[in-house]
């Protein structure tokens, strides 16, 4: 497992803190995991762990446990089928160490989301038809560690992703591109991320499907991770 593992995991937990608290929900960050007490937003976890060893009922004693509950175990360390849980998914964080910024391909323009306004047709584009709405909202815009990246066709958002900046790396989250282009999608927002932020270390998730979309543009995976969930 590479040494990676534990500042994106800092650096995801840090992402679904942010992501909660524009839904004025507060988490806790501990020494062995973010922790939410309350039901936190579609797609985000209640728990994120920090280290591999950590107790299990002490981690449960301080998140909602009822029925839809779902822990991001970082490390692929826990067994909670005992306590109820049964694996969602299992996926790999990855890491992208600093390249040379690099002129992004003409197919998209890329810019960041600076007014609530483009945020909200950003966010459209993102969930699509059948995703839940609400989820990312526009106060996310107000945290200087947040940049929201649109690819644009014209004036259509037709791409986009979210950066998060923490102490060691820069977190890659949410990214979507139209059907069909995720690959130029992919290596057209890399890109001018490379030259918005030159030399930074860029880390993330992807499930098995998806690895094979990041992994030609230089990133390496660092370890696995596993995201469980306590059905009724």
């Amino acid at each position: 497992m590479s040494s990676w593992v534990r500042p994106a995991a800092a650096n995801n937990a840090e992402w679904c803190d942010l992501v909660c608290r524009s839904h004025a929900i507060r988490g806790t960050f501990g020494q062995d995991a973010w922790t939410s007490p309350t039901r936190t937003p579609p797609f985000y976890p209640d728990a994120v762990t920090l280290r591999p060893d950590v107790s299990v009922p002490d981690l449960l004693a301080r998140i909602d446990t009822s029925p839809g509950c779902s822990i991001k175990d970082s490390f692929a360390s826990l067994d909670l089928t005992s306590f109820g849980f049964s694996p969602l998914f299992d996926a790999a964080w990855t890491v992208r160490r600093a390249t040379p910024g690099r002129p992004p391909p003409a197919t998209l323009r890329w810019d960041a989301v600076r007014d609530p306004e483009t945020f909200v047709r950003w966010e459209r584009a993102w969930r699509g038809e059948d995703g839940p709405d609400d989820v990312l909202r526009p106060a996310l815009l107000d945290h200087d560690e947040v940049t929201v990246l649109a690819g644009r066709d014209g004036d259509d958002v037709v791409a986009g992703v979210v950066l998060n900046r923490s102490a060691e790396v820069v977190g890659v989250s949410n990214f979507f591109a139209a059907p069909g282009s995720a690959a130029t999608g992919w290596a057209g927002g890399l890109a001018h991320i490379g030259t918005l932020l030159p030399g930074a270390v860029l880390v993330g998730y992807e499930s098995s499907d998806a690895l094979g979309a990041t992994r030609p543009d230089a990133f390496e995976i660092a370890g696995p991770l596993r995201v469980w969930r306590r059905d009724a």
